[in-house]
C-alpha cells in the first residue's frame, strides 16, 4: 500500500465485525501503512448516554478505547492482508490511558491510530481520540490476530 484510502461505511462493514450499537466507527478519512484518521458522530442517540450520565451524557472512556481499537483493528486489516481470510484483531492489553476532556452528543471524535509495534500474529498500536485539536483519550494497546 503505498497512499492513503479512505473508507466508506460498507467498506468499514467488511472490514469490521462489530455491528450496532457496538460499531463506533463511522467513517475513515484515511489509511496508511502506519496509522489511520477515522471519525465517529457521537448522537444523543447512543444507548449508552441512557445511564451515563442521566441530565450529563458523557461518552464512556472505555468507549473512546473501544472506538479507537477498532480504527486500529482497520488498519490491521488493511495492512496485513487480513481482509476475507476470518481473522480477527482481539484485545490482549491497554496500557497508559489517558482521559483528557469529555465526549458529548453533538461531538465530532475524531479517531487516530498507528502501529508502534507491527508483527503476524501481535501488534502494538497507539490511539488519540480527539475533538477539534484538543485531546479527549491517549491509550497504548496490543492486540492479537486470531481465526475468528
Amino acid at each position: 500500500m503505498t497512499e492513503a484510502t479512505a473508507y466508506d461505511h460498507a467498506k468499514i462493514l467488511a472490514a469490521l465485525p462489530h455491528r450496532y450499537p457496538m460499531l463506533l466507527v463511522d467513517r475513515v478519512v484515511s489509511v496508511s501503512e502506519e496509522e489511520i484518521h477515522a471519525v465517529k458522530a457521537v448522537s444523543f442517540n447512543e444507548e449508552f448516554f441512557q445511564g451515563h450520565f442521566p441530565g450529563r451524557p458523557i461518552m464512556p472512556g472505555v468507549l473512546q478505547i473501544e472506538a479507537l481499537a477498532q480504527a486500529a483493528g482497520i488498519l490491521a486489516v488493511e495492512n496485513l492482508g487480513l481482509a476475507g481470510t476470518g481473522k480477527l484483531v482481539y484485545f490482549m492489553a491497554i496500557e497508559e490511558a489517558k482521559f483528557r476532556a469529555p465526549v458529548e452528543p453533538g461531538h465530532l471524535l475524531t479517531l487516530r491510530a498507528g502501529f508502534v509495534q507491527k508483527r503476524s500474529r501481535v501488534c502494538k498500536f497507539w490511539g488519540k481520540a480527539s475533538i477539534e485539536d484538543k485531546v479527549t483519550c491517549e491509550v497504548n494497546f496490543t492486540a492479537m490476530i486470531a481465526d475468528g
